[in-house]
């Protein structure tokens, strides 16, 4: 790791024109992509400015109804929140899916988001990655993609986004919030992250130097009833191979409305607009929740080693579906 130096930022204002001030700058608040980043070389920047002690770490209830959680709330924090846990369990579920316990001690809201790819060329910077250094290639298509991208990818890149907590801010319309040198902005989270194209290096909307103060999740009375399911290559601390966030509202047996998102398929978090499109007005069955999931994954352009996920996604959303249609009928 080579030198670099820090300064603690002392209010909004202030760090993001420190970011301004130093093009090679970056935030900081858990560090617990960054700084690993920093080690193997991926990341070198002149200057950190740390954002952690910075006034946004309050969950707080909004006007409508919903809530908005500051950017350096911590995913313990997140996780254990009353409201959160009521209101969004799916996203209480899907933050403690997600890393240790020691690293969600540390980890942030906004650092969760910004999070980069676990893809193992990504890290290696002795092999071509497009997305670390733009036009050298990817390396992940003719070689190691077991866990690489089925949805959204090119041929330029096909790692896919490591969060859980995206996934589950992804099924609730979450609006990230952030700040320029020009003032606040907000970006739906649907619009946050870039389809990949031919410029995997570009992975968010933000404005170059924005902070992320904060992200608001919209009033969703779907949201109480549902749930994150993860599964991954072992019972313990690991990413997911395959993750699914569902709501389901359920009346006389019919599907009134339904939130569906996909994880660790494609370079963000995936909203299935699709099988929410089949899900809707439609009987709360499986034969339902089948043609829905078909209808998501019909998009599908799995790589040689990675066609199982298309499998393992149709029955991980049957599955979790066909559990929420039945607690509703309880």
């Amino acid at each position: 790791m080579r030198e670099f130096g820090y300064q603690r930022a002392d209010d909004v204002s202030g760090a993001v024109a420190l970011l301004a001030a130093d093009p090679d700058a970056r935030f900081l608040g858990g560090g617990t992509n960054l700084v690993d980043l920093m080690k193997t070389g991926v990341e070198r920047p002149a200057r950190l400015v740390d954002v952690r002690e910075l006034p946004l770490d309050a969950i707080e209830e909004t006007a409508d109804g919903g809530l908005r959680i500051g950017a350096t709330v911590t995913n313990s924090d997140l996780a254990a929140h009353p409201e959160v846990r009521r209101r969004y369990p799916a996203l209480t579920q899907a933050v403690l899916a997600g890393a240790s316990g020691q690293l969600r001690n540390m980890a942030t809201v906004g650092g969760n988001l910004l999070q980069r790819t676990r893809c193992g060329y990504f890290t290696d910077l002795s092999k071509p990655c497009n997305k670390r250094a733009p036009s050298s290639g990817c390396s992940a298509v003719t070689g190691e993609h077991h866990n690489h991208a089925v949805l959204g990818a090119s041929d330029h890149c096909v790692a896919v986004h490591p969060s859980d907590m995206g996934v589950a801010l992804a099924a609730f319309d979450a609006v990230v919030g952030y700040e320029t040198l020009d003032g606040p902005g907000e970006l739906p989270l649907a619009d946050f992250y870039l389809p990949v194209g031919d410029t995997p290096h570009r992975e968010t909307a933000l404005p170059a130097g924005a902070l992320i103060t904060g992200v608001t999740l919209p009033p969703a009375p779907v949201a109480a009833r549902s749930r994150y399911r993860k599964v991954r290559e072992r019972a313990s601390y690991a990413f997911a191979i395959g993750s699914v966030a569902a709501a389901l509202d359920v009346e006389d047996g019919v599907v009134r409305e339904a939130r569906l998102a996909f994880g660790a398929v494609a370079s963000r978090p995936w909203r299935a607009r699709a099988a929410e499109a089949v899900l809707t007005g439609a009987p709360a069955d499986g034969d339902t929740f089948a043609a829905a999931a078909d209808a998501e994954l019909a998009a599908a352009r799995p790589l040689p080693d990675n066609g199982y996920k298309v499998t393992l996604m149709r029955n991980l959303a049957v599955a979790v579906l066909t559990e929420l249609a039945e607690e509703t009928a309880r």
